[in-house]
């Protein structure tokens, strides 16, 4: 899974319409130039075959009054929204994601019922105790790596991360659980985007490419 489409779909979501120089500046202002593929390239190209394949709906628009090409705004089509939540979900129920998508999946998490999120969490630890298990078939921690040669380092390499994963996720579970963040249907919803015209503090510096895209 690539976390570019959930990131993309996502952002043009909590806008309702925007345009790539918008997402764009999103992205790198959630730092997500720096964890995942986010980069300009990337962002441009996913827009358009989002567009493409039914799940953008892409809109000219007229010129700016101070000049410069028509942009294209685009918006979440009813397919698109359902792409969108069927990536987050499996962002944050998979034990198995990149960092990235793992990542995008914590930055949307609150689009979901509070207790939907919980479950799909839940679902994740058991996921990781399902392959920890299937690790320690092989390899026993409380024997050390050794035991195994260099190669026991891969396996303990596995059991520390997974630990550590199912240490975080039932952390964060116990913060939701305990009301923290404002979920789907609790109330505004969290809007991270920056408004037009809105100073990016992290933006990268790279010129805007006319955005005609």
């Amino acid at each position: 899974m690539s976390a570019i489409r959930l990131l993309v779909l996502g952002a043009v979501r909590m806008h309702g319409r925007a345009h790539g120089y918008q997402v764009r500046n999103d992205l790198e202002y959630w730092g997500a130039h720096e964890w995942s593929n986010a980069k300009p390239g990337s962002i441009y190209h996913a827009l358009k075959q989002m567009a493409k394949q039914g799940l953008l709906r892409a809109h000219e628009t007229a010129p700016s009054t101070v000049g410069g090409p028509p942009r294209t705004e685009y918006e979440v089509t009813d397919e698109g929204l359902e792409e969108y939540r069927a990536l987050l979900r499996d962002a944050i129920r998979s034990y198995d994601q990149n960092m990235d998508v793992l990542s995008a999946g914590v930055g949307f998490i609150v689009d979901l019922p509070r207790d939907e999120a919980v479950a799909l969490l839940k679902e994740r630890v058991e996921a990781m105790k399902g392959w920890r298990d299937g690790v320690t078939e092989y390899y026993t921690p409380e024997d050390g790596p050794e035991s195994l040669g260099h190669i026991g380092e891969i396996m303990n390499l596995w059991v520390h991360s997974a630990d550590a994963g199912a240490e975080w996720t039932r952390g964060l579970i116990e913060r939701i659980e305990g009301g923290a963040y404002s979920f789907a249907g609790e109330g505004d919803p969290f809007v991270g985007v920056l408004a037009e015209g809105e100073e990016n503090p992290y933006a990268t510096g790279v010129p805007d490419p006319g955005d005609h895209d």
